[in-house]
Formats: structure tokens, sequence, C-alpha cells
């Protein structure tokens, strides 16, 4: 059995789930891990990072040197090119320009297998010009990506992450307040997946055999209505939660009105609900037969409930 060499890059959230599954699977399928790091993380004497760095060489992950925001095309062309797939778990933290750079990267080092930062909504379904403009970037490395043939590329479309749609600073659950707002109506929906679930995924993914190749694949942990998530936020917490709907001219005339602010960008997007949500039963983990959490399981592991709903 031939090694694969795989690069991750970042160890945020979802690069440390990407990690992990990769590394419970190391041994049976012949995979060298090594994961991408700014050297001041690498160096750190941060006691979190350091336990993460630990973490990583105790799983046989190796720390490789690289800034995927200051670094150039070719000085990541460089590393890339050791390596047979390369999978990006980075985000838009980079901000602008930094998905498409890292792209452009893996074409020039003839990576032959690449998994971009796509793990989100679905791109392609929303089309160019919507209210966050860091999807347009997205749509590039699409381009990018088809119009050639010598990097083979998956693309895994995930949805939300189920914890930011319980962010506060979304605004779409007011736990404390007891209030649930509808991004665009009741009957709206959105599909989200946890970091866990993307990265055990993306893991399969990238393992199945006969191989996935040049498409992209939808998973899904729960696509859920507005509605729904008011109901069992109801029914978890034995509270009656407030209803709001945020209208799409709404959210648009607040983004009008603070149009840098990216949470609201992200809103308006939702709210149109074009390219957020798509059917459970067509996933890539429905089809293979694969457990997943949905936002019920979330919410009794992550949400806590009142001594008076747990009394009920």
């Amino acid at each position: 059995m031939t090694q694969q060499r795989i690069l991750v890059l970042g160890a945020g959230e979802l690069g440390m789930s990407v990690l992990r599954n990769l590394a419970r699977r190391a041994g049976s399928s012949a995979l060298s891990i090594s994961v991408l790091l700014r050297p001041s993380t690498i160096q750190s004497t941060d006691a979190y990072k350091q336990r993460e760095i630990d973490e990583l060489r105790a799983l046989g992950i190796e720390p490789i040197p690289g800034d995927l925001a200051a670094d150039s095309v070719d000085t990541l062309a460089a590393i890339f090119r050791k390596f047979d797939i390369v999978v990006s778990c980075t985000g838009f933290v980079g901000g602008k320009g930094v998905q498409l750079k890292i792209a452009r990267a893996a074409l020039g080092a003839g990576v032959p297998r690449f998994f971009p930062w796509q793990f989100g909504v679905d791109y392609d379904v929303i089309g160019r010009g919507s209210a966050q403009d860091l999807f347009d970037e997205q749509l590039d490395v699409r381009d990018l990506l088809r119009a050639q043939s010598r990097t083979d590329w998956v693309i895994v479309s995930t949805g939300m992450f189920t914890s930011f749609l319980f962010e506060p600073s979304f605004g779409v659950v007011d736990n404390e307040r007891g209030i649930v707002r509808a991004l665009g109506g009741w009957d709206n929906a959105v599909t989200v997946t946890t970091a866990e679930d993307i990265g055990a995924l993306t893991t399969e993914i990238l393992l199945a055999d006969p191989r996935i190749s040049r498409r992209v694949v939808h998973v899904a942990g729960e696509t859920i209505g507005y509605g729904q998530l008011a109901d069992k936020l109801d029914a978890f917490t034995g509270r009656t939660f407030e209803r709001v709907e945020w209208t799409v001219p709404r959210l648009k005339q607040e983004l009008t009105l603070d149009p840098d602010n990216g949470l609201k960008k992200y809103r308006v997007v939702f709210a149109e609900g074009k390219g957020v949500a798509w059917d459970e039963k067509q996933t890539f983990n429905a089809q293979r037969g694969i457990a997943v959490e949905n936002v019920g399981q979330w919410m009794r592991r992550n949400l806590s409930v009142s001594e008076t709903a747990l009394a009920e």
C-alpha cells in the first residue's frame, strides 16, 4: 500500500477534527499526516498552544511552519509540492484573497489532490453578487479548479456549523432571553453540521473507494426550518420561546446602514434561503448510512436547562 502524504492547513476547530479523524485511520490506510501552522504557533510558550502541539505530535502529526496570509504563492507551492493531498481548513479568517492564493499555490505545486476550504453553503447555487462578498472568491476558486485537469479536487458542502446557529452574536437563538429569530421566515430552512461530524465525514470522503473526484459532495447533520428550531427549543428547555421574524427587507436595510458588518452579510444570505439548505436524504452521510449529530442532540450536549425545566 503506497503511503499518502497529507497536509492539513490550520488546526482550528475544523482542522483539529479533520486531523484527529485522519490520525485514527493512519495505520490502516497508510497515511502520513502533517499540519501547516504559523511559526509563532509552533514555537509559542502559551500553555494552550503548547497542549495543542503536544496533542498533534502524540497523534503522529508533524507541524510544518508556514503562513498562509503572509507567504507568497510560490513559497506556499514549494511547501505543498511535498504532499499528495492538501486539505484547507483555514476559513475566512485570513481575509480576502487568501482562499484564491491557496488554490493557486496548490495548482502551481501540481498537488495531486486538493480539498479547498468550501466547508459551508453551496456557492454555485447562491451565485455571484450575494450580500456576503467573500462568497464570490469561493466561486473564483471553483472556476480555477474546474478549468484545469492536473490537480484532482473535492468540495465538501456542509451548511452552517451547528454551533454557529446558536452563536449569540449571530442572533438566531438568544437562549438567555428565550428568543428565536427566523431569518427570512419561519418556513425557511438551513442545513447544519457539527465540526466533529465534518471532520469525520471529510476523512471518509477522502478515503472513499472508489475515489470521489472533481465534484461537490453534500453532507448534513440536519436540515431544519426556523419554526422547527423554535419548537425544539421549547421542548428542550420547557419554556416558550418568543418568536421574532427578521424579514429580508429588514436585514438588507440593516446591512445598508452597516455595510462592513460580516454577521449582517451572513444574515441576509441565509434569509434569502438560496443555496443554504439541501435534502438530507441526498447527502453522502445518508447514502453511506453514517450516523451524524442532529440539532436536538447538539442541544442536549451543549445547552444547559434550567432547574425548573428539569423538574418538569
